[in-house]
């Protein structure tokens, strides 16, 4: 069974997503109160091992003490784990605790799991690599970030085939600097926007460099409602790329 991608929220209010290949799932980001998260979920919840948090601002992490407190195991590095503490004063059970680091790969079930390092103003934060021995594919998750330096590739220079990307799109240039003209934005906002998350020229920029020719399916995720238009970004990728696309 090919990687299936389940999302109950996507944005600056909140994230969750959930990732399946028929065996196993794993549940991405907890941006959202923990009683939206295990009853959006509710079916997958048997075949949970573990979630991954990229970082640890509210919107990506705040239910993670509550999760863990459900029986959930959170893997996150140890810079997240110290600012979910610092902004919920909860820290996550020490025994569903499991801290990881940027270039060291884990297993979860038929779930192979590589943190990369991401570029955003938060401790530690990282992106992940996914590859399914279930399903025999690969997904690439980023959020958050407003550069990615990947190239997907061995040390020996053979292609690592990606079957599913989701990738923050958070942005337009044109939309962002529309908002600062209408006053919507100030300055200091579209600074702090365009050094902590990815554009849609970003995203271009960066599935450009990459080979396409295995992808089956991108989703763009953490759009803006003010500076963001899911419609266009999604007509946009999905014309550079020729593949499915779902905007979130």
């Amino acid at each position: 069974m090919p990687i299936k991608v389940k999302c109950l929220a996507s944005g600056s209010t909140g994230n969750s997503y959930a990732i399946g290949d028929g065996e196993n799932v794993l549940l991405l980001e907890a941006g959202i109160i923990a009683r939206k998260i295990l009853s959006g979920y509710l079916d997958m919840l048997p075949r949970v091992k573990g979630l991954l948090i990229t970082h640890g601002h509210n919107d990506h992490a705040r239910s993670a003490p509550k999760l863990s407190d459900a029986g959930i195991d959170i893997y996150a590095t140890a810079g997240t784990f110290q600012e979910i503490f610092e902004r919920s004063e909860k820290p996550v059970r020490p025994y569903r605790a499991h801290t990881i680091l940027a270039g060291k790969p884990f297993r979860l079930g038929t779930w192979e799991i590589l943190p990369l390092e991401a570029q955003h103003d938060a401790y530690e934060p990282v992106c992940f690599l996914l590859h399914s021995s279930a399903a025999d594919e690969n997904l690439f998750f980023v959020t958050d970030s407003f550069y990615l330096r990947y190239r997907f590739e061995t040390p020996q220079g053979k292609k690592i085939p990606l079957n599913v990307i989701m990738v923050e799109c958070n942005y337009s240039k044109e939309a962002l600097n529309h908002s600062v003209a209408e006053g919507r934005v100030p300055e200091a906002m579209k600074r702090r926007i365009e050094q902590a998350h990815f554009s849609l020229e970003n995203v271009k920029d960066f599935l450009t460099a990459n080979d396409m020719s295995t992808v089956r399916h991108i989703y763009l995720i953490h759009i803006s409602r003010n500076n963001g238009d899911p419609e266009l970004f999604r007509r946009e990728i999905q014309r550079l790329t020729g593949k499915p696309v779902t905007a979130f």
